[in-house]
């Protein structure tokens, strides 16, 4: 599954890994790998405005050139989903302690504009 991600370099599926991993693994082992992955770090979830939930590996995480939080863009045409190296900031009261944030822009990539 990780050298499906990195190959793609993109974003994926659930499904979409499925189908290009081609073998006989069934949907819930699929989810129960790629939720493990991401709790080790390995890749981040991006749960898009559509509803499905994406996976993407955390290469530019890692060497902390993408920043912790950050949003991703959803191609409506071509339903690529790329993160954006853009930091989102924010502030909440003292009173919320934020460990996760999703944001996703929706519209069409330059590829397909």
């Amino acid at each position: 599954m990780l050298s499906v991600l990195s190959e793609a370099g993109k974003a994926m599926s659930q499904g979409a890994i499925q189908k290009k991993v081609g073998i006989g693994i069934n949907r819930a082992t699929i989810y129960r790998v790629l939720n493990s992955y991401c709790e080790d770090g390995i890749l981040h979830r991006i749960v898009a405005d559509d509803g499905k939930q994406y996976f993407a590996l955390c290469m530019k995480c890692e060497k902390e050139e993408q920043p912790k939080h950050h949003f991703h863009f959803r191609c409506t045409s071509c339903d690529t989903i790329e993160c954006l190296p853009i930091p989102v900031n924010f502030s909440l009261s003292d009173h919320y302690k934020v460990e996760t944030v999703n944001c996703v822009i929706s519209g069409t990539c330059k590829d397909c504009s």
